[in-house]
């Protein structure tokens, strides 16, 4: 059975971001669908699988373990299961950017 999710369908919320997880729809993929305002991002967190970014629009500074590196329109970046990571929207404009979680179910534990 496909599955479309109308944005209409969704309920309001104060976020531009998009939150979606797979497993109630047959697939073991989730995402974020992310678009943040400057000096935006989530705290230093990790996860039991591994976790991709691509980056539609704007500039992003990446933490992962030890590492940090910027990435902007088109970059992907990956970060493999277990590594602490965040990212913070460095532009002077909107960060839109899809995290893609290999997990039909989204698993976060937060550092910070």
């Amino acid at each position: 059975m496909a599955h479309l999710l109308r944005a209409a369908d969704r309920p309001v919320t104060k976020s531009r971001t998009i939150r979606f997880e797979g497993d109630a729809y047959g697939t073991g993929i989730s995402f974020f669908s992310v678009d943040n305002d400057p000096g935006q991002g989530p705290v230093l967190h990790t996860h039991p699988y591994p976790e991709t970014w691509i980056v539609k629009s704007g500039r992003a500074l990446f933490v992962a373990g030890d590492e940090q590196f910027e990435a902007g329109a088109n970059d992907i970046a990956v970060v493999p299961a277990g590594v602490p990571h965040k990212f913070t929207n460095i532009g002077e404009g909107r960060l839109e950017l899809v995290c893609i979680h290999a997990a039909g179910t989204m698993e976060q534990t937060n550092l910070e």
